[in-house]
């Protein structure tokens, strides 16, 4: 069975080096695919992923572990990466991974695959309010809390963390789905859709590192309006 673990990328100069080298060196005991999508990245970023895509050594040599490397010619966000990743993809078992240090590999992708090795799941959330997490700012945990609490009303369900960023998928879900949000868009979106298809989920506890604005941070206080029309949409209309 292979992985395919997808990495949209945006202005993370910083970090995604660190990122790459730590899921190259997971020892999964399965084939691993790295599909790195830069979406117009403008601090470096792009000229760093073409250094690394330059040096890296031929499929041949790592057969165990493949990196694709892909670029939007200007940002389209979060969305519109993922759709690029997943055309490329050809992993039965698909992880994205944002791009900075918040959803730590080495910590969490042994939980999230369990479900999904075991026969148990077709998605894997992993919550951040029940594992090991970052204690800050009460005001973002207040509005996770609330678009999550949306989502159980409109879908019966019971999730602690819909907006986490560490989730894992049989590719075969995203046959049955089309992606159709824009910038953040895609938490409620493919949870909505999820969730109106009937897949198995689950959610396991995951590590959590969080980051400051003046860290990289992006998302912004609007997305979470946007999230919540989104919720709705996806849930009465699409």
């Amino acid at each position: 069975m292979k992985l395919s673990v997808i990495i949209p990328v945006y202005n993370e100069v910083r970090t995604v080096g660190k990122i790459l080298d730590e899921i190259k060196n997971l020892d999964l005991s399965l084939d691993k695919e790295i599909i790195i999508v830069d979406d117009g990245s403008d601090d470096g970023t792009r000229e760093l992923l073409l250094k690394i895509k330059g040096a890296l050594p031929s499929v041949s040599d790592m057969p165990q572990c493949t990196v694709k490397t892909l670029f939007h010619d200007k940002n389209k966000g979060k969305t519109e990466a993922i759709k690029t990743a997943l055309s490329a993809a050809s992993g039965e078992v698909i992880i994205i991974q944002d791009a900075d240090l918040e959803y730590p590999p080495s910590k969490n992708y042994k939980i999230l695959l369990e479900p999904i090795l075991e026969g148990w799941a077709d998605v894997v959330y992993g919550s951040r309010f029940l594992g090991v997490h970052r204690v800050f700012w009460f005001w973002h945990y207040l509005a996770n809390k609330f678009l999550t609490a949306l989502t159980n009303v409109l879908f019966d369900t019971m999730l602690s963390d819909m907006e986490s960023g560490a989730k894992a998928f049989k590719k075969q879900v995203f046959e049955n789905i089309k992606l159709t949000s824009l910038r953040f868009g895609f938490e409620p979106e493919i949870t909505a859709k999820i969730f109106k298809r009937r897949f198995r989920v689950y959610e396991v506890p995951i590590y959590y590192c969080g980051r400051g604005y003046k860290e990289g941070k992006k998302i912004k206080p609007l997305d979470g309006i946007k999230a919540i029309f989104s919720l709705f949409k996806y849930r009465f209309i699409d």
